[in-house]
């Protein structure tokens, strides 16, 4: 999502004058920035508030709906506190009901599959909705969580393009060229926010 982001962005420089440029490359080191934020924590050179000492906990996943937004978290209990992890998507998922996480200092393992956070260990619980994973998971679930369906829910974000696109000329101008991309690199922007964040399409 980040390789396509920074391409909408950077596809529209030659033709954008001195003041678009200068937005274009804001956005892309935005973009750039974030990705790399978030690359850090997931892979755990970054730390995500995860315990320090090597331990085995219960843990389960719930799925938070918030109006668009749609993410997985891990569950358990730490020095007797309920703790949430928000974590990428994975297929294993899908299937997980009550297990056991190994936490070895910043990497999380549930069932021998890594967990990549996508943000930090919470002691609240999520705002939204918080949906269990069923005792007996569908079987066809799998089957829904291929990367078109997951491109159409990170897109729904993309409503917020046209309103961007027409802030962006009432307030610079351009007619409706600058309208046109302002709209696309706002879109392609908020769809790859939703996914950075760890959207899950379940």
């Amino acid at each position: 999502m980040t390789i396509g982001a920074l391409a909408m962005t950077l596809v529209w420089v030659p033709f954008a004058d001195s003041d678009q440029i200068a937005m274009l490359g804001t956005i892309s080191l935005i973009i750039l920035g974030y990705s790399g934020f978030r690359f850090a924590v997931a892979s755990g050179l970054l730390p995500a508030g995860l315990p320090k000492d090597s331990r085995e906990v219960a843990v389960r996943r719930v799925r938070q709906q918030h109006r668009l937004v749609s993410r997985s978290w891990l569950e358990f209990t730490v020095g007797g506190k309920n703790r949430w992890l928000p974590v990428f998507f994975d297929s294993a998922l899908v299937t997980m009901t009550q297990d056991t996480a190994e936490l070895e200092g910043r990497a999380v393992s549930v069932g021998g599959v890594r967990m990549y956070p996508s943000g930090r260990l919470r002691d609240s619980e999520p705002i939204g909705k918080l949906i269990d994973n069923p005792a007996r998971p569908d079987p066809e679930a799998l089957g829904r969580t291929g990367i078109g369906r997951r491109l159409l829910l990170d897109a729904q974000s993309a409503v917020v393009g046209p309103f961007a696109g027409l802030l962006w000329v009432y307030t610079s101008g351009g007619g409706w060229v600058a309208f046109a991309v302002a709209t696309v690199v706002a879109a392609a922007a908020a769809t790859w926010l939703t996914a950075i964040r760890g959207s899950d399409p379940t």
